[in-house]
Order: C-alpha cells, then structure tokens, then sequence
C-alpha cells in the first residue's frame, strides 16, 4: 500500500509538520529523504532496509556511494539527498559553533569537530583558532595520514596560528581505527605543540581525540 493511502496520522511528511521532526522514527526521518518508494515497497519499507544493512543512520551517512546506491530503490539522486542533509547538518553545527558567545568546554567543542572528522578512512589533524574571548575565528584540517598514522609539522601551526592571530587553539584529531584512547605520541605532540605557541602568547585550550562513539578531551583527562 502506498504511502499516500496510509492514514495522515501515519504518513511521514504530515507527522512531521503536525507534531515535530523529533516523533519521527529512525526509518520516517529516512523516507521523508528517500521520498519515493519502488514496486511494491514504499519509501519507509527501503529506509527499513537501509537501516537493517548499514544497522544505523550514522553508518548509513558514513558508507561510500557504491555501498548505498547498491541497495535496491537507492538510486544515485536518492544518495546525493542523504548527503546534502549531511553536509546541512554539518555546516549548522559550524554556524552554532561560530555564533557562539565561547567555547565553554570540550563538549561545546566536541559535537562540530565529531561532525567535521567522524566517518574518515584517514587520521586528520585539524585545529580551531580562537580569539582573546574564546569565540571560534577559523577551523582548518591541517595534516592528513593513513588509517594510523599521521605527520605533524609544529612550524606549520604555528604559521597558521599567527596568520590568523589566534590568543588560543584547540586541537582535533580523529581515530579512524579504533576508540579515542591517547597514545604517548598523542601525549608528546600535545607538549610539543603547547611548548612552541607558548612563547608567542597563543594558549592550547584542549587536543580532543575523535573515536567511532565517543571523544577524549586531553585536557578534561
């Protein structure tokens, strides 16, 4: 039966408009994006799908292009909406983010920078500056590695802290392959890093690690 012969109360679109987005499950949220459904099964029974194979909407998001649209019904327009709602949700943190009177703590920080570098094949090094107030003037993924290991060039912060004029920074960067567990290399760079800003009045704020379900903030430990 089509969506359209459902009962209004049931129908994705007019749940949402009638009693908010948040009374949505997992699987209408999906078919609102799916939008059509296929021969026989409608946009919530291939969000059902969708949901079952990849055991997640994170998961559905992360997987590449191939992954999804082999999944019958998720042709490639059906793929490009799914990650335009992505990147739509990514570029809304960033704008929280920014217009935010001050980064308060690492979880402020935490839900844009596991926004930004959760899902990656490859480690990245990324930093956000920040102004004498503590408010967000840029971020910028700096280093790229493989899935365990990655280069970082101090110098290079460092110049791009001062092309900015940063008073502060907070670095990121993400674990591709496992949980967000410092290592001693982690550890070092951190006191490396804070060891060569400090001299130019620049203050390392926090180094949070991202994992696949949760972060450690360096300076929360």
């Amino acid at each position: 039966m089509p969506i359209t012969s459902w009962p209004t109360t049931k129908r994705p679109r007019e749940k949402l408009l009638n009693h908010g987005a948040k009374t949505l499950s997992d699987a209408e949220l999906l078919a609102i994006f799916i939008h059509t459904g296929i021969k026989g099964k409608t946009a919530v029974d291939l969000a059902y799908a969708l949901l079952k194979q990849f055991g997640g909407i994170r998961n559905i998001f992360d997987a590449d292009e191939k992954e999804v649209c082999n999944m019958p019904g998720i042709g490639k327009a059906k793929y490009v909406l799914l990650q335009a709602a992505l990147e739509a949700s990514r570029r809304y943190l960033e704008e929280q983010l920014i217009n935010t009177n001050v980064i308060t703590s690492a979880e402020v920080a935490h839900n844009y920078l596991t926004a930004k570098l959760r899902g990656h094949k490859r480690e990245i090094f990324a930093c956000l500056f920040l102004n004498g107030q503590h408010q967000v003037i840029h971020y910028e993924e700096l280093f790229y590695g493989t899935i365990n290991n990655i280069a970082i060039h101090p110098r290079e912060v460092a110049k791009i802290a001062l092309q900015y004029n940063a008073s502060s920074v907070i670095f990121a960067h993400n674990h591709p392959a496992g949980p967000p567990t410092p290592s001693p290399e982690d550890r070092h760079l951190t006191t490396t890093l804070t060891k060569i800003l400090r001299p130019l009045d620049i203050k390392v704020l926090d180094h949070i690690i991202i994992g696949n379900n949760s972060y450690v903030s360096l300076t929360d430990e």
